[in-house]
């Protein structure tokens, strides 16, 4: 069976002009001559598989494949069999023998992104097979050796998840043997106009240009996405405008939409007035929540015409969690009603 992902035909960038990033980098070149597990954190979109990826073309496992696999991804059923294996017959469906990505990713390293959301029952086993490094498959009777270098990423705290309970501490220290945390974009702004420059460039499109004024007012922009987002948002300004010399103006407007002006939302809204405290008396905070909700949607949607998309990015909302919020607090987009 082919591996899912073998060596990354193209060598990973990190593109550096931080602080933090050229310690990362230092960091891994350090790492290179070593296969201890490394446990990468930071928020979505940052680039912790990147940093993965620039791991393992940097050690001597270069050649070998590159295995990776997102535990928050893969259904609970058939995890074990995705990241373990299983035999022929050792469940309904299993028609055929299957290696896992640990045999897969065999002299090379494995990528085990989202850590933080893996059951708790496969910690067991991953902690295992990382005291033993003997794998097991799904029904299975005999254990083999691998030679794996392990390297994990999460976006959540794994400490408060320790602290809390869902992850197990004895794990947490097997996989942070070192630790590398990726900034967000907004901790790294000074990387954005290389990284706009980087991005356009490797474009199959004209390519588009940035002018000061738009490299500067997207260098002090939230980025909630991360470079994930700023990828996405090159990509856009590619498409609908190839070959541009893109200003502030058209910056705004394909980060945030038509009509758009103000960059973010004002500081406060006016809170619900529900009078002063009573003694004794309780509060339905439930419902002064959602007149705040409410107050802050609104006046998104008012700013971005109506746009969903717009709206989101200025909540820190997924498309899908505002349409949600919109419907159970019965708000219509401008122009609906």
């Amino acid at each position: 069976m082919k591996a899912p992902a073998s060596p990354p035909t193209k060598l990973a960038e990190l593109i550096e002009a931080s602080p933090a990033i050229v310690k990362i980098r230092a960091l891994v070149d350090q790492l290179a001559a070593s296969s201890v597990s490394v446990l990468v954190t930071g928020p979505s979109g940052s680039g912790k598989e990147v940093v993965a990826q620039l791991l393992h073309q940097r050690s001597s496992r270069a050649a070998k494949p590159f295995v990776a696999i997102n535990c928050a991804a893969i259904p609970r059923d058939l995890l074990e069999s995705e990241i373990f294996g299983h035999e022929a017959g050792s469940f309904t469906g299993a028609a055929k023998a299957r290696r896992g990505r640990f045999e897969l990713a065999d002299t090379g390293t494995l990528f085990l992104d989202e850590i933080g959301d893996m059951p708790a029952e496969f910690q067991v086993k991953l902690l295992r097979i990382l005291e033993t490094r003997l794998v097991e498959r799904v029904g299975g009777m005999l254990a083999f050796p691998v030679d794996v270098r392990l390297i994990a990423a999460t976006n959540v705290d794994l400490g408060d998840a320790v602290a809390s309970g869902p992850f197990r501490e004895d794990l947490f220290y097997r996989l942070a043997v070192v630790e590398i945390r990726v900034p967000g974009l907004a901790e790294r702004a000074s990387d954005i106009p290389l990284l706009l420059e980087h991005f356009a460039r490797n474009s199959e499109r004209p390519r588009v240009g940035f002018t000061t004024s738009a490299t500067d007012y997207l260098a002090g922009q939230p980025w909630r996405g991360n470079v994930r987002e700023l990828r996405n948002f090159v990509a856009r300004a590619t498409a609908l405008h190839p070959g541009a010399l893109v200003d502030r103006s058209l910056a705004a407007t394909l980060l945030h939409g038509e009509g758009h002006t103000l960059d973010v939302l004002p500081v406060s809204l006016p809170l619900p007035d529900r009078g002063p405290w009573r003694d004794g008396e309780p509060i339905d905070l439930k419902a002064v929540l959602d007149e705040v909700e409410q107050a802050y949607i609104r006046d998104a949607l008012g700013r971005t015409a109506g746009g969903i998309a717009g709206s989101a990015r200025l909540l820190g909302l997924r498309r899908t969690t505002l349409i949600e919020k919109m419907r159970r607090l019965q708000i219509e987009r401008p122009g609906d009603c």
